[in-house]
């Protein structure tokens, strides 16, 4: 159970809290340090995946805790970016919604013995998520960036939904009663 790739998701697990802290607070230069942050969260997404197949450490604790990693830094990074006037509340609802819904369908099938990877339009989708905190997170102060920030929320969202329907659409046979 614990090895390097384990110890980067926990790692990122306890990012998150101090993410929101210096996003939510006035501190000086709050952007810079919740774009550093959250960028070396992200960073640590990328590390342990590679890093638990490269060295063949990957482990069902591993397994379980990198997508709640995940969701818990994106949650949290949007939802402070509500707070703070950056992101329309609806559009984070549809977001954060729908991690909850493809988690949900997940479980589903691995109760009935069917496993559902990331496809290309997931990890698209994730790779926006963190193109766009990082932006919203950049223009917390500056309306220079504005434009670009709800070009890439709204490209964000667009993923999201699109990607969310394919998962479901590929795997309605997994919410069928005689599925198995």
């Amino acid at each position: 159970m614990w090895n390097i790739p384990n110890a980067l998701t926990l790692f990122r697990i306890f990012l998150v809290p101090l993410l929101v802290v210096v996003l939510l607070t006035e501190i000086p230069d709050k952007e810079y340090w919740g774009l550093g942050i959250f960028l070396l969260a992200a960073l640590t997404d990328a590390l342990d995946g590679i890093i638990a197949r490269r060295t063949k450490k990957v482990t069902t604790t591993g397994a379980m805790l990198d997508p709640i990693a995940d969701k818990l830094l994106m949650s949290a990074a949007f939802i402070s970016l509500v707070e703070l006037q950056q992101a329309p509340a609806w559009m984070v609802t549809l977001i954060v919604g729908r991690e909850f819904a493809v988690t949900a369908l997940r479980l589903i099938a691995l109760e009935k013995g069917v496993a559902i990877s990331a496809n290309w339009l997931g990890k698209a989708k994730t790779t926006s998520q963190i193109i766009t905190v990082s932006i919203l997170i950049f223009s917390i102060n500056s309306d220079r960036w504005h434009v670009i920030a709800l070009t890439a929320l709204w490209i964000t969202v667009l993923l999201t939904v699109v990607s969310m329907v394919v998962y479901f659409w590929q795997n309605r046979g997994v919410l069928t009663e005689d599925a198995k």
